[in-house]
């Protein structure tokens, strides 16, 4: 398949004591990550995409209260961060076909997802330019792995084994699609949340909001109870 366009030149350079603070978060969680998991990328997505899921579920949370409570519109931002939370979901279910988790890589998932979304939480409250000035930049960083192990599997040093069927459903790949058409897929998905996320805070802080990569496409996935009728 033809790769999706993905422009790898996207970094927002901070400016201010806010995206400092969120660059710097990122880097040491980036830090964290290249620790723990060496170049195991697909255990790395499978942990990662559990914490990724978690700031598009608490922005829509947030942004759906505050305009209750002010009776105002929400300007599309709180089905935007849903489908986000949904789509990081997604790309969960996936590698966890490709690379069944350890034991010890699910409680780690446990305790790591209690304690992100708590402070994400609290963060958006704060200030929720940051909140999603730290997602640009997450995002950022995921582009980055993804293209590694596009390499990694480029090089032979990872198997490119075929896509799961839950992949092909929801991406609308062909039949013969493997690791690689998922990675780049992913990889795409990633690059319009980390344009989203840099746009809604360039908008927070009052500056342009920039372009923003177009979404991909992205099937509807029919529940287990309903595909097993």
């Amino acid at each position: 398949m033809a790769a999706p366009f993905v422009d790898l030149s996207v970094h927002h350079a901070p400016r201010g004591a806010s995206d400092r603070i969120a660059l710097g978060f990122t880097k040491t969680l980036r830090w964290v990550a290249d620790t723990f998991f060496a170049e195991r990328y697909g255990h790395r997505a499978v942990v990662l995409e559990t914490v990724a899921a978690v700031p598009g579920m608490v922005g829509a949370t947030i942004n759906h209260l505050r305009c209750l409570r002010r009776m105002c519109d929400d300007r599309g931002w709180i089905k935007t961060l849903m489908d986000e939370a949904e789509n990081e979901r997604m790309h969960l279910m996936t590698f966890v076909e490709i690379c069944q988790p350890t034991w010890y890589e699910r409680a780690v998932i446990i305790g790591v997802q209690w304690l992100f979304y708590l402070a994400f939480f609290a963060l958006y409250l704060v200030s929720s330019r940051t909140a999603h000035r730290v997602v640009g930049y997450f995002e950022e960083e995921a582009v980055i792995s993804y293209t590694h192990y596009l390499a990694e599997i480029d090089e032979g040093r990872s198997e490119n084994g075929p896509a799961p069927q839950i992949a092909k459903r929801y991406w609308g790949l062909a039949d013969d699609a493997t690791l690689r058409d998922v990675v780049l897929v992913v990889r795409a998905d990633e690059a319009h949340h980390r344009d989203v996320n840099h746009g809604y805070a360039n908008e927070l802080a009052g500056a342009p909001i920039g372009a923003i990569a177009p979404c991909p496409p992205h099937q509807a996935i029919e529940p287990s109870w309903k595909q097993a009728a």
